[in-house]
C-alpha cells in the first residue's frame, strides 16, 4: 500500500490521505520479510539478517525461503529443521510486542491471519483491535493485512479490484477509528508496488555459467555468487543486458553504502549478500531457479516502491 498508490486511488479528502503526516521510506530492500521484521523488533535488516523472500544460508549451503523455511524452489514448502535450526541461532526476530509481555507492566498483542489466534477476514481482525481496546490497561497491539500485497501480485496495481480493496479498507478503518477512545493509530505499509517485466536468467546461458549457486533475496535486488575466475566477465555481461535496468553494485559497495542500515551487523549479514547485488531502477524483474513469476513486484529503488505512507490517528 505504497504512498504513491494512495494518491491514484484515493480521494484528498479520504480518510487515509488527510490523516497521512507524509510518505516515508521504508527499509532496503522494500519487501514483507525486511519491512515487518525491522517494524516488529525495531532493528534494521542488517542488524536483524532478514533480508528478503529467500536468502542464502551458509551453515547449510542452500538457498531458503526465509518465512518458509524451506529450500528454494520446493513446490511444497517443506519446512527444513536445519534451515529453522539456523534462523534460531542467527536472525534476530524478538518483537516489541514479546519485550512487553517480558516486562509484564503493560501488555502487547499480535493479530496476524496464520499464527495461534488468526483471523479470517479484515472484519474479524478490527473486531479483535476494538475488543482489546476496549479491555483496561495500556496495551500496544500489532496488526498486519496481507492486502493490497497478495491481489497486486497476481493483477497489477491499476486494477479495479485494486482500487476497490483500498477504499474498502479507507472506509473500514475510518469506521473502527470512530469507535476508539484514548488510542493513537499508526498506519504504515511495508512497501509499495510496480508492475514488472520478468527476465528469465536460464535465457542467458553465459551469465548462468559464471554462478556459483542460485540467486536470492529478491527477484528486484537480487545477488550473485560468482566463480572466482568470472567476476570481470559476469560484470561486463550483466552490464551489456542489463545495466539500463539495474544499478549492480560489488559485496564492498553494498557494505560501505549501508543499504540495509546501520547498527550491530548480523553475523550472517556478509555471509548472505553474496558477491554482487543488483537493484532494479527500472521495471524488471531477474528470476531464476525457483523464482516466482509476478505481474507486479517491489523490492526495487523506485518511489512507487519504497515511499510508503505514515499515517496517524489520534482518538
Amino acid at each position: 500500500m505504497g504512498s504513491n498508490i494512495l494518491d491514484r486511488v484515493l480521494v484528498s479528502d479520504s480518510f487515509f490521505i488527510s490523516h497521512r503526516i507524509k510518505p516515508i521510506t521504508t527499509v532496503f530492500p522494500a519487501t514483507t520479510v525486511a519491512a515487518t521484521t525491522s517494524i516488529q523488533t525495531g532493528l534494521n535488516p542488517s542488524e536483524t539478517g532478514m533480508l528478503g523472500w529467500n536468502m542464502y544460508f551458509k551453515d547449510i549451503n542452500k538457498i531458503i525461503t526465509t518465512f518458509k523455511e524451506s529450500e528454494k524452489g520446493d513446490k511444497s514448502e517443506t519446512p527444513l529443521e536445519e534451515a529453522k535450526k539456523f534462523k534460531n541461532k542467527y536472525m534476530k526476530t524478538k518483537t516489541i510486542v514479546e519485550e512487553i509481555n517480558e516486562k509484564g507492566k503493560y501488555k502487547g498483542y499480535r493479530l496476524y491471519p496464520i499464527e495461534e489466534n488468526p483471523y479470517s477476514d479484515l472484519e474479524e481482525m478490527f473486531e479483535k483491535i476494538e475488543k482489546l481496546c476496549s479491555e483496561n490497561g495500556k496495551k500496544y497491539i500489532y496488526a498486519y493485512d496481507t492486502e493490497p500485497d497478495h491481489l497486486m501480485h497476481r493483477f497489477g496495481t491499476y486494477c479495479s479490484e485494486i482500487k476497490d480493496l483500498i477504499r474498502y479498507r479507507d472506509i473500514m478503518t475510518q469506521k473502527l477509528c470512530n469507535k476508539l477512545k484514548d488510542t493513537v493509530i499508526f498506519i504504515v505499509a511495508d512497501h509499495g508496488h510496480t508492475p514488472v517485466e520478468n527476465i528469465h536468467l536460464e535465457n542467458y546461458p553465459e551469465i548462468v555459467k559464471c554462478l556459483k549457486r542460485g540467486t536470492s533475496i529478491e527477484p528486484r535486488a537480487v545477488n550473485f555468487f560468482i566463480k572466482d575466475d568470472k567476476k570481470e566477465k559476469f560484470v561486463n555481461l550483466f552490464n551489456k543486458n542489463f545495466g539500463k535496468d539495474f544499478e549492480l553494485c560489488t559485496k564492498k559497495e553494498v557494505i560501505d553504502s549501508k543499504f540495509f542500515g546501520d547498527g550491530d551487523e548480523n553475523p550472517i549479514f556478509n555471509s548472505a549478500i553474496g558477491d554482487f547485488l543488483a537493484i532494479a531502477i527500472g521495471n524488471k524483474t531477474i528470476l531464476f531457479n525457483g523464482d516466482k513469476e509476478f505481474v507486479s513486484q517491489h523490492a526495487g529503488m523506485t518511489d512507487d516502491e519504497i515511499l510508503v505512507p505514515l499515517i496517524v490517528v489520534k482518538k
